[in-house]
């Protein structure tokens, strides 16, 4: 729980707040851009709520908050439970967002596929009760895709409550050794008719990233989208081995997808040729 005692005196006056126990994750800004912004290491609130989708969207941003930095001095019991039931958040089809970014994965996002061979969990969130009865009436999870070890979070919680079987890179899979599937080398794995693990090593030995339908790419923390550049990014510091993330993302050009969603960063949607193009400009950029 926040504490307005700890409040930023970045933010200003009114009813909602970040307090410095705030980690930077990003997550707050990404579903709240009028309310939140960053402010040198921590986010802060720049613009308090004035319209009902302003007040709902931040909401639901104190609601992800990996580690409850956001708070209110007055808290709108109604509001605050529509923004609670809202989570999963759909995305596009059956992909959603799930929100309760958890610390234990430095508030990395986690996604939600509905899908009629079995579902699908993608990275994990906080364990919560909620999240559990929302998987629940949409028919449970019948696999859980791990991008790399530093985001497994409450995985193996939901896998048991589920019945789950956890899929991981060999590279990984001492940070989840009981894992029912583990992927190893560098070849792309098909897992169903529509879902494809394509290991990237880089960022870890292991990641790997998670392409559904030739359309989305689950990138873990090996690609994102920087809404200030306007252009994909990719690790520079915290890298296992540097020239294997330079052919892992040159690897991405054989891949058709049309959304990059990461653990960490932006998600970006764009026309198969710009999403090409856009990785062309990375590779050049980084690896001139």
């Amino acid at each position: 729980m926040a504490n307005a005692s700890k409040r930023l005196d970045t933010n200003i006056e009114g009813n909602f707040f970040v307090d410095s126990t705030c980690i930077d994750c990003d997550t707050c800004r990404q579903l709240a851009p009028t309310t939140f912004i960053e402010d040198s290491d921590y986010s802060a609130v720049f613009h308090q709520p004035e319209s009902p989708k302003e007040e709902f969207a931040a909401y639901q941003a104190l609601l992800a908050c990996p580690v409850g930095s956001i708070g209110t001095i007055k808290k709108n019991s109604n509001v605050y439970s529509q923004a609670q039931t809202s989570f999963p958040l759909p995305i596009e089809d059956d992909v959603h967002y799930v929100g309760f970014n958890s610390e234990k994965s430095y508030g990395a996002h986690s996604y939600f596929i509905t899908h009629p061979n079995g579902n699908w969990l993608i990275d994990s969130p906080r364990y919560l009760k909620h999240l559990v009865q929302a998987f629940e009436e949409r028919g449970g999870i019948r696999y859980i895709f791990l991008s790399h070890k530093d985001d497994i979070a409450e995985a193996a919680r939901y896998a048991k409550t589920f019945s789950a079987a956890r899929i991981i890179h060999q590279a990984d899979v001492s940070a989840m050794p009981d894992s029912e599937w583990v992927i190893d080398g560098e070849e792309p794995a098909q897992v169903e008719a529509e879902f494809r693990c394509i290991p990237v090593p880089g960022h870890t030995a292991g990641c790997m990233a998670l392409q559904y339908k030739n359309r989305f790419l689950f990138s873990g923390d090996h690609l994102w989208w920087d809404r200030d550049l306007q252009q994909l990014g990719t690790p520079e510091n915290l890298v296992w081995n540097h020239a294997q993330l330079e052919r892992s993302v040159r690897k991405l050009l054989k891949y058709s997808f049309e959304w990059v969603l990461p653990g960490h960063g932006e998600r970006i949607h764009l026309s198969y040729s710009k999403m090409k193009t856009a990785v062309e400009r990375l590779i050049r950029r980084r690896w001139p």
